[in-house]
Formats: C-alpha cells, sequence, structure tokens
C-alpha cells in the first residue's frame, strides 16, 4: 500500500463494493481492501475534525449477536449512529433460532426490513447461510474461523504507524485461532510476511493457510508457520498475540495454559524483533498469560489505537456495502 489510489480507482471500486458481504478478506481484492483503509482513515481524519459525513441517513443496521463483545457492539453502534444511522441489537435470545427458525427464513425476513446486518457468533457456516439467504449486505462480526473487520483495523493501524505495509514482518505468537486467519488473508493481499508460530496441536486451519500462501505469491507477501516463536519474532515489524481460550473454548484453559506456556510474548521474546516493532492484541488480554505487562503496557503497544480502529475500519465498510 505504498501508492495511494487515483481518485478514477476510488470511483470505480466504490461501484463494485455496493450490496456486498464482507465475510472474509481473501473475497475482496488487494485494491479494494487498499481503498477501504483509505476510506477509514479518512473517515478518522473528518470525525476528529468534526466534520458530519451521514451516508447512511435513514439505514438501519441489524446486529445479531451470539457472543458477547465489548468493542464490536460499541463501535458498529457508534459507527452507524455517526454515519446518520441507527444500528438494533438483537441477542441470539432475542431472535427465533434458538428456537428452530431457520438461516434462511431470518435472513429473508430481516432482509425486509433492514438494510444491512452484523452477525457475531460462533461457527462460520451461520455467517455463510445467513447471507446466502439475505437480500441485504452480511458483514462477518466474528467467528470461531475468521475475524475480518478486526484485521482490516489492524492492517489500518500498521499503516498509520509505519506508513506502508508491503515487506513488513508481522509474527503472529500463539493459538492458531480466527485471528491468526484474518491476519494471513489480509497480509497475503497486501503484501505483508505474516509469520504464525504455534505449539503442536494448535496450527492454523490447512486450507486457509495454503489459500493465503497461493495469494501471497501474487502479491510479494509470504505466509510461513514456525514452532519456535523466536524465529518467528526474528527481525519482525510486528509482533501480536492473542488469548489462549478464546469464547467457547474456557473449558479448555487449563491445558492450554500447559501448551502455550513458552508463547508468551515478554521482553525475552520481543528481543528478537526490530528495535521499532509495534505490539499488536486484539483484547480482551491477559496480563501475565499470553502477553507480559511489561510488554503491553510498554512504550511499543499500540493496542488501544487498533482498538479505536475497529470504529473508522467497520465505518468505511458499512458506508462502502450498505
Amino acid at each position: 500500500m505504498n501508492q495511494m489510489l487515483t481518485e478514477t480507482q476510488k470511483e470505480e471500486i466504490a461501484l463494485g463494493l455496493k450490496g456486498r458481504d464482507f465475510i472474509a478478506l481473501i473475497d475482496y481484492t488487494p485494491e479494494e481492501l487498499r481503498y477501504l483503509i483509505q476510506q477509514a482513515i479518512e473517515l478518522k481524519r473528518m470525525q476528529k475534525a468534526g466534520e458530519v459525513y451521514q451516508p447512511l441517513r435513514g439505514k438501519t443496521l441489524g446486529m445479531i449477536f451470539e457472543k458477547n463483545s465489548t468493542r464490536t457492539r460499541v463501535s458498529f453502534e457508534v459507527g452507524m449512529y455517526q454515519l446518520g444511522g441507527q444500528a438494533l441489537f438483537l441477542s441470539g435470545q432475542d431472535l427465533q433460532l434458538g428456537r428452530g427458525e431457520t438461516i434462511m427464513d431470518t435472513a429473508q425476513t430481516l432482509s425486509r426490513y433492514l438494510n444491512g446486518i452484523m452477525i457475531r457468533t460462533y461457527a462460520h457456516k451461520t455467517v455463510i447461510e445467513l447471507a446466502r439467504g439475505a437480500t441485504i449486505p452480511v458483514i462477518n462480526g466474528l467467528t470461531d474461523l475468521m475475524h475480518p473487520c478486526q484485521a482490516l483495523a489492524d492492517y489500518q493501524t500498521i499503516y498509520e504507524k509505519k506508513g506502508k505495509l508491503e515487506g513488513l514482518k508481522l509474527a503472529y505468537i500463539g493459538d492458531g485461532n480466527n485471528m491468526s486467519h484474518s491476519l494471513m488473508m489480509g497480509g497475503s493481499k497486501l503484501g505483508v510476511h505474516v509469520a504464525v508460530a504455534t505449539p503442536e496441536g494448535y496450527e492454523p486451519d490447512e486450507e486457509i493457510v495454503k489459500m493465503s500462501q497461493e495469494q501471497a505469491e501474487q502479491t510479494g507477501g509470504r505466509i510461513t508457520l514456525h514452532r519456535d516463536p523466536k524465529e518467528a519474532a526474528a527481525d519482525a515489524d510486528i509482533i501480536y498475540t492473542d488469548v489462549w481460550a478464546s469464547m467457547g473454548f474456557e473449558q479448555e484453559q487449563e491445558e492450554r495454559e500447559k501448551a502455550f506456556r513458552d508463547y508468551q510474548v515478554n521482553d525475552d521474546l520481543v528481543r528478537y524483533a526490530k528495535q521499532d516493532y509495534l505490539f499488536m492484541h486484539c483484547l480482551p488480554a491477559h496480563r501475565g498469560e499470553e502477553v507480559a505487562e511489561s510488554v503491553i503496557d510498554g512504550p511499543n503497544s499500540i493496542i488501544f489505537d487498533q482498538a479505536e480502529n475497529r470504529l473508522h475500519a467497520q465505518k468505511a465498510i458499512m458506508a462502502a456495502i450498505m
């Protein structure tokens, strides 16, 4: 993303994004992802300058939450308000999904009322079925397989801090989960070297790794897997980690603490990264587990910048597709 898109390119991309779902970063071209990041940065500037921008006036986003969240709910709800629309919170208990109504029926019904749906759930197939049945855009707010909104905000944050994306090395240390999957997909599109280090048995999904590696060959990026976290962290521009037991895996906490004990991001590990490395975490964080306090609260940490950018990145997504 060293080169900015021209106004003509932006107009053409904007036309192609209207009505699209936002399910996974691999579904978008490198140019479309660059467009969304540039739009997010511009919307952030406008918001801080007090400039009103309300392209979604009169529109409503339905927000389905089968998994609790702090950042996802607040950022989407505030984002819709700032864009002139409104957000409707729908917990799993508010809908009929738990009482036997099919996803397809729910999708078709909600499509008659709303202009877009954001869903945060467990099974990725739920989002796929919802998007298949809906006639309005569906945004993946998180599944057990992917977390694309977070990854887009992360790459926006890295670009703001480093001034580029191509050629950077991002070391992901920890569970090969939805976060690692989305970072690999995004990195493969944007020319980033994503090095993932996991314990045995916690590697990322093989199909996603293969898909990302194939895509990376076209952009100059690289996707590599490692067992040794020091090897992944070597000369890294960014060190990224996530909790050892994500929501839904709490019953494995004790077992995972044993498996991941050599994968903590601490002062010893970050010595292998570049001196001006950035530390990132999608939050919530467990200090003393996956990351030491001295790192997450240290001068290289940008965790709250990336948390803030959830708002701006998601505004860019909603404004583009709704």
